[in-house]
């Protein structure tokens, strides 16, 4: 005991002299890092990104760290949350499109499985390795077997919700393709709360793991929320908030939000609106649907908001604990607004029908009146999608930018001291998703980031002049069918949409963000080289062809009945029924003529 006080006294001596500064700046830089992620946010649904949206809390982030104006993510979810945790790219980590819309053609190959490959360290592993202590909440979407499960991955504690999403009033799926829920705590089932929403649950339980844990060890804490993700639901504080304000529909919104990009700086410029030929004419819809739509919009809106004060939330807790003055944040989202038609007026009969059928049989309700509330099941559609992120082009699931560019805030102080030099500015380098797990590594002292695909960014917070990536260097990227790639300023498209099938388009993003001047033709070379370069990063990254005839949608419902028979017997049942009703009107209708 005594050899160890002596030594423990001569180490101090030696510290104070000086010999042993490097040792005690990197014990005292290592900061708790919190990474915030927020699900089908759009490109301008922030304050600090041009919205009407109240988010103060991360409006003051954002405006005492560094924002960023070209991160791009993948147009999906669980693509997304993988190249987030492991620092490589999503095909090569077993995750390159959700499970659930995964063809029969490609699940059978390893890197096709939809869930984390145990192959990759996780970001939470690596960190371990620095003595943090990590913590995970929210959604998880990368596998729920006890080998994928947060739990099993470097996270000590962890609350996950496994599936694509969930109710967020209510312990109750979504979608007729889950039977169930499935939400875990610590790699085991949970039951949720009964006085649970979404938003607050999550912050609650991070909370409640930074309180319970060690104190001499810096954290981690992966923050995932639910929100904005279908079905759209606020508590009434949020949403009453925004009556009236969506008056004069999504184009007014579009303008509005180009407009406000440019004001805070965003964008250089504004540009014109951009909606996707999915929108509908606000002026053409009648009294009533525009009164619904008007309505799903204020509920958005309020989800944003209400996400926003759980986060000012955390940041209270840790500024009452001690530890705001030595913590990094990082916020972003998934991917780009959710356009889907579900449930809303414009969607298609039949469909719409089927899934408020089996909406109505799970407990949920379209109630104008009460849109929002529990029990409640909205979606924003494509139209309000489209305007959600300003003039950029299409949303969710395409490889446009309104689906692959979303906010990126990184923020926050290291012993006290600012982590971004010159806070409140821009930066518009072009930042891939696999470059975030590179700068928590840098932030947090480690040297790992090297090994890594992605780039750290520590450069570009030291000084926004700097760049990471040169003129030459490709990011490529695909999901579904959807294909990009990124060279410099340029970038090559190909949508599996209508208008677009088996058609290229080629773009500068500097000079065009939305998207609306193909240059294609008028730079054939530069187009040729590109597709070059996809064909060789296609290769490398073990990508699959798509079946002909693929739908991220329809195939999300394929698989569904695959999993659970009774979502395509029911409905064969009722049509089976109908016809056959029809069947005998009409023969009783025969037999009365004659």
């Amino acid at each position: 005991m005594l050899t160890f006080r002596l030594f423990r006294l001569i180490f101090k001596c030696l510290l104070i002299c000086g010999f042993g500064l490097p040792l005690i700046a990197m014990a005292e830089r290592s900061p708790n890092i919190v990474l915030i992620l927020a699900d089908d946010l759009g490109f301008s649904d922030l304050g600090s990104y041009g919205s009407e949206i109240a988010t103060p809390n991360l409006d003051g982030l954002a405006y005492g760290g560094l924002r960023f104006s070209s991160y791009h993510t993948a147009a999906s979810c669980a693509p997304t949350r993988a190249m987030l945790v492991t620092g490589y790219d999503s095909h090569l980590v077993g995750v390159p499109n959700i499970p659930e819309a995964i063809p029969g053609s490609q699940i059978r190959e390893p890197n096709y499985q939809g869930v984390l490959s145990t192959d990759f360290e996780t970001i939470a592993e690596m960190l371990e390795r620095r003595s943090y202590r990590n913590y995970f909440a929210g959604k998880w979407h990368l596998g729920m077997d006890e080998a994928r499960l947060p739990f099993a991955r470097g996270f000590h504690r962890s609350v996950s919700m496994a599936d694509t999403g969930s109710d967020n009033w209510e312990q109750k799926p979504y979608l007729p393709i889950y039977s169930a829920a499935n939400w875990f705590e610590d790699g085991k089932r949970i039951r949720l709360p009964e006085e649970y929403y979404s938003s607050s649950y999550i912050v609650d339980k991070t909370i409640q793991y930074l309180d319970e844990g060690p104190k001499d060890n810096p954290f981690f804490a992966f923050v995932s929320f639910l929100a904005v993700h279908i079905p759209v639901q606020a508590p009434a504080e949020y949403r009453d908030r925004y009556k009236g304000m969506y008056h004069d529909g999504w184009e007014a919104l579009a303008e509005q939000r180009s407009k406000g990009l440019r004001k805070v700086n965003i964008l250089d410029r504004e540009h014109p609106i951009n909606l996707p030929p999915t929108a509908a004419s606000w002026a053409d819809l009648n009294a009533n649907d525009k009164n619904y739509f008007r309505k799903a919009m204020q509920v958005y809106a309020g989800m944003v908001e209400s996400m926003d004060f759980e986060i000012g939330r955390l940041i209270d807790y840790l500024d009452r604990v001690g530890q705001l003055d030595n913590t990094v944040f990082l916020f972003l989202s998934d991917n780009g607004a959710e356009g889907s038609i579900a449930v809303d007026p414009t969607a298609p009969l039949i469909p719409r029908l089927l899934l408020s059928a089996w909406l109505k049989t799970n407990g949920y309700h379209n109630d104008i009146e009460k849109i929002g509330e529990r029990g409640s099941f909205v979606n924003i559609g494509p139209s309000w999608a489209g305007a959600s992120v300003g003039p950029l082009s299409w949303f969710k699931f395409h490889s446009s930018e309104g689906g692959m560019r979303v906010p990126l805030v990184i923020s926050g102080s290291v012993e006290g001291k600012p982590l971004v030099r010159e806070p409140g500015r821009v930066s518009r380098e072009f930042v891939w998703a696999t470059d975030i797990v590179p700068t928590i590594l840098e932030i947090a002292g480690s040297k790992e980031f090297q090994n890594l695909s992605g780039k750290s960014l520590m450069p570009i917070l030291n000084d926004s002049s700097n760049n990471i990536r040169n003129s030459d260097e490709v990011v490529g990227y695909e999901l579904g069918g959807n294909k990009a790639l990124f060279m410099g300023p340029y970038k090559l498209v190909y949508n599996r949409t209508d208008d677009q099938l088996d058609r290229w388009m080629l773009f500068n993003l500097v000079e065009d963000p939305s998207e609306q001047y193909d240059l294609s033709e008028e730079q054939p070379d530069l187009l040729s080289r590109m597709r070059a370069e996809y064909g060789s990063w296609e290769k490398e990254h073990g990508v699959l062809a798509v079946p002909e005839g693929y739908n991220q949608g329809q195939q999300v419902m394929l698989n569904g009945m695959k999993n659970r028979p009774i979502l395509w017997i029911v409905p064969l049942v009722i049509i089976m029924l109908v016809l056959a009703a029809a069947f005998l009107l009409v023969r009783l209708s025969f037999l009365r003529r004659n």
